[in-house]
């Protein structure tokens, strides 16, 4: 059998069609398609496919390896003020997506008060860097996870001005993702550096606002929401948080910060209305544990609002 021929059987058996192979004498040259394989994946290949090819007579293996940029599409979740539960959507839209059959990868870029570690029970893993790039951290949801929260002291502020958070952002965003298809960003809220470096340099496929029913919380959702139609960026739509608190005790129910706010904003502006999560007391202590309710079979709160997203981007 032919020299280059050894060589191409041995590497075949490591990776398939994944190699091209091009013999110069004795010197052999190997292009790798990695696409869709992690950092660790990656590396493991490369390392079999150099062993593979060094057959006696072969004096040198140079391996080239490659990969195609994978459609992966970056969807906002955004709110114009704190406080109206931006965060705690943006980790159970996650999980919902993923329960759907989606890839997905989480981005906690709320720089200044990052909390998707706790909430999708991460806390005290750190993302180690490979390449020039973070590796996201494994959660339990199956939604990999890359936060400041993990690369900072617990409870340290976070002084940073403009460029700094921005510059930070690139680096969570241009983690090594690998296959996920679908990354969420949980944005800071307002209207600032992060968001303008954001929606320039990044160029989310969609951006979904947050916001509870009152009417102070409605018109900084407006603000984030002209903010994106500046830049272009679809709106996917928008969801009213908070909307109605039931009684544990009495069964009772009300209205503590209005109801249909966030709904009637969304027709004014003609943008979809996602749905409604309420404010109570078993969403509040099962995120502070870090167990999202999206995670259970028995969701109906954040399925719904996962379906109409997953629905876009599948037109997007």
């Amino acid at each position: 059998m032919a020299l280059i021929d050894e060589v191409k059987a041995a590497v075949a058996a490591v990776a398939g069609k994944r190699a091209a192979i091009r013999m110069e004498g004795t010197k052999a040259g190997i292009v790798l398609d990695a696409t869709g394989l992690g950092a660790g994946a990656r590396d493991r290949m490369e390392a079999d496919v150099r062993a593979a090819a060094g057959r006696p007579g072969v004096t040198e293996v140079r391996v080239v390896v490659t990969a195609e940029r994978i459609g992966r599409k970056l969807i906002a979740v955004a709110s114009g003020k704190g406080g109206v539960g931006k965060s705690t959507l943006s980790a159970n839209l996650a999980i919902a997506l993923a329960r759907a059959g989606r890839r997905v990868g989480l981005v906690d870029a709320d720089i200044y008060g990052p909390s998707q570690p706790r909430l999708m029970a991460a806390e005290g893993t750190k993302p180690v860097a490979h390449d020039g790039k973070l590796q996201p951290v494994p959660t339990p949801y199956g939604v990999p996870l890359l936060s400041m929260g993990q690369l900072v002291e617990a409870d340290r502020a976070i002084a940073w001005r403009g460029p700094m958070a921005a510059g930070a952002l690139g680096q969570l965003v241009d983690g090594d993702w690998g296959a996920s298809d679908t990354l969420v960003l949980d944005l800071p809220p307002g209207t600032g550096d992060v968001q303008l470096t954001m929606v320039q340099k990044h160029r989310p496929a969609g951006a979904i606002i947050v916001s509870t029913p009152q009417d102070l919380a409605l018109i900084d959702a407006r603000r984030a929401i002209d903010l994106f139609a500046k830049a272009g960026i679809p709106i996917i739509g928008l969801v009213e948080n908070m909307a109605g608190y039931c009684c544990p005790h009495c069964g009772g129910f009300s209205d503590p910060f209005g109801l249909g706010g966030a709904e009637a904003a969304a027709n004014d502006l003609d943008i979809p209305f996602l749905g409604r999560v309420p404010l109570t007391v078993a969403i509040r202590t099962a995120s502070d544990a870090g167990r999202p309710p999206a995670a259970e079979a028995d969701d109906t709160v954040f399925a719904p609002i996962a379906a109409q997203v997953n629905a876009w981007l599948a037109r997007a």
